[in-house]
């Protein structure tokens, strides 16, 4: 995927290439006190969005992202995506800052942990798909 705004056309082409030899260039498009939150990390600063990445390729089998959908105005981007690990898909997004000097100053990824995650284990699926009909409007 392409976009023009050439901030996100840039992280855009980072995240669905991304590989272990290229978290340097990635976090270099972070500003040096950025925030990143998602549902397992809440960190501040370059380093540590570069050891979440890190983590990622040292924990999960074959992972990369497919941007789907990409929206930018003005200092602000949200890009929806789907995580590929192995047979595990996962549909979210980020909502993107960026800083006076184009780099991201904000990094917030929304995705549902219990449907994506949690419902796929075997033990903690089967609970977690009877709470979900347990609490279902009808």
């Amino acid at each position: 995927m392409t976009h023009a705004d050439p901030r996100v056309a840039a992280l855009i082409a980072l995240y669905e290439t991304l590989q272990p030899a290229d978290l340097d260039r990635l976090v270099a498009r972070y500003a040096e006190d950025c925030r990143f939150k998602d549902p397992f990390n809440e960190v501040r600063g370059r380093a540590a969005v570069r050891r979440i990445f890190a983590h990622m390729f040292e924990t999960v089998q074959s992972p990369r992202f497919v941007v789907r959908s990409a929206f930018a105005e003005g200092d602000q981007a949200f890009l929806g995506w789907d995580f590929h690990a192995g047979d595990l898909v996962i549909r979210g997004a980020s909502h993107l800052r960026f800083d006076a000097a184009g780099l991201v100053s904000d990094h917030r990824d929304y995705w549902d942990a219990a449907e994506e995650l949690y419902e796929k284990l075997p033990v903690l699926g089967a609970l977690m798909r009877l709470l979900k009909r347990r609490l279902r409007a009808t």
